[in-house]
Order: C-alpha cells, then structure tokens, then sequence
C-alpha cells in the first residue's frame, strides 16, 4: 500500500469533480471548485473521519469494497479505478464477472447513470447482481446493500423467499419466472462451464422444485424489453417500461426504468420528493429484471 500516493491521488482526483456531475447542487457559498470530504463519504457510504484519513495518509489499507465504493463516488475511469488499487495494494477486480472475483460497474455505465438524473436506472451483471444504481433506482429497487452469496441474484430470491414475488401482483409471478429461468438459461449457454453459473443452478435446482420444473423446459430468452408492475412500499403500484442496454461482451447491462402511463408518472415523482427514509426487509428488493 502506497498511502501517499493514494492519499496524493484521492485528493487531486476529489478537487477535480464538479458538484453537477454527481448530482449535488453547487451552490453560491462553495469555496472549492470540487467535492467536500463529507460529500465524498456521503457517496461511498464511509464516514468522513475515514476520508479524512484516507487523504492524510494515515489509513489502514482499505478493502476491495470500499475502494469500489470510492472509485463510483469519485466517478473514476477504469484506468484510473485499476490504478487506485494498485497504490491501496489489491489487484483491481475484473469489471466483467470473472468467477470468484468482486465486480464492479464499467465506469461509462457509472457516469450514463448520472445523465439519467431522476429516471430509475442501475448496472447489473448478467446474473442481475446490481453493482451500481442511481439515486432514483435506489429509492424504486431498495438497497439490498448488504445481501451476500446466492441472494445477491434475483432469480435465487424469488424462487426461495416468498418476500420476493411480494413485491409483484399475482397475476404477474408466472411471467417473472418464465423471464428469469430463460435469461438464466441464456447465461448458461454463453458462460458454459462457468462455475458461478453452474454452481448457482444447481443450488437453484436443490431449492427449489418449481425451478427444477422450469428449468426442464429449456426456454432461453435475453430479457432486453418488459412492462411490468412493482407494488413500491411507500407510492403504490407502478406501471413501468423496463430497457435494458448490454456491453459489448454481454457482461454487464444497464437497466433503465420508465413511467408507462402518467399515473406512476405522478408516483415517481412522489417517491423522488420522500427519499430513503425506509426499505422493505432485506431481501425484498424488487425483481427489476
């Protein structure tokens, strides 16, 4: 760990953000051109104190999550996310799912949420694992911040917590499995051999007997375009066009939510003005994919 260099680096790269680009107001009484500590912490999810460190070089080196959690905060390229890494000491994590390694979010999908402004939108892997989300997505999926192993996968939760298909009408629960198990199946196919995926299936198939039943069938479908309807905890139901936008490899996907009549329009709004006060139980995030 390179703490002068890392410390050199997060406070050049801190002074260089603008406040807009990350969606805070820039005011008429800030001194500095850049971000405030406070502000850096609030968007990683740290404390201040730990940022003040942080950038005096008086650290102890700092975890993978933190680091990713720094790097979204700090809107880093991948170049720059690999080099802040290598000056904490760890190998940066591979951006595009490999087995066994923590992910992070493609730095162009980081900054597109951003443009997004109040439009819900979050970066998933192909297994719908989400590894970044805008504020707007935040308060319409929940946080889910802190769910690990299978259940970081919303197709491991709803076919094995019932506070998951909660968060769905009835009427829609035999398409949201349908949707699920056929763009499982078509992860499968293009990561064949992989031992996340396989691993997961067969925990699944274990689990589960509707998924064992399903997953029988063999449909494959890459879910790009949906309508679906979310029972949001504090504004009610949601009619909303779901768009997803893939990477060039298939490894990640962008997730964009819209009102699809002016009723959740409205609701939406509602949401925006409320702000994270509370969330379902963990667990319940709602099924986007």
């Amino acid at each position: 760990m390179e703490r002068d260099e890392l410390a050199d680096f997060l406070r050049r790269r801190r002074a260089a953000i603008r406040p807009a680009e990350v969606g805070l107001a820039d005011g008429p009484r800030r001194r500095t051109t850049g971000l405030r500590r406070e502000e850096v912490a609030m968007l990683a999810g740290m404390s201040v104190d730990y940022v003040v460190r942080l950038e005096q070089g008086r650290s102890s080196q700092p975890s993978v999550q933190l680091l990713g959690a720094l790097a979204r905060a700090l809107r880093l390229s991948d170049d720059e996310r690999d080099h802040l890494f290598h000056l904490a000491g760890h190998q940066p994590p591979a951006a595009d799912g490999t087995a066994g390694q923590a992910r992070l979010a493609r730095a162009g999908l980081v900054r597109m949420l951003d443009l997004l402004g109040d439009t819900p939108a979050l970066v998933l892997s192909d297994l719908g694992e989400i590894l970044a989300r805008n504020r707007a997505g935040l308060l319409l999926a929940g946080s889910l911040a802190d769910v690990e192993g299978d259940r970081r996968y919303p197709v491991y939760r709803w076919f094995t917590e019932a506070a998951a298909r909660a968060v769905s009408p009835p009427e829609e629960h035999e398409h949201q499995s349908r949707q699920l198990v056929a763009d499982l199946r078509a992860t499968a196919g293009r990561r064949a051999g992989d031992p996340e995926v396989t691993g997961l299936v067969e925990r699944l198939r274990a689990a589960s007997a509707e998924f064992r039943r399903r997953w029988a069938e063999h449909e494959v479908a890459v879910r790009r375009a949906d309508r679906k309807t979310l029972l949001h905890p504090r504004v009610g139901r949601l009619l909303m066009d779901c768009e997803t936008l893939v990477t060039p490899d298939q490894g990640q996907q962008l997730l964009v939510l819209t009102p699809a009549d002016a009723e959740t329009r409205e609701r939406l709004q509602l949401m925006l003005v409320l702000g994270i006060e509370e969330f379902p139980a963990e667990g319940a995030g709602r099924p986007l994919r």
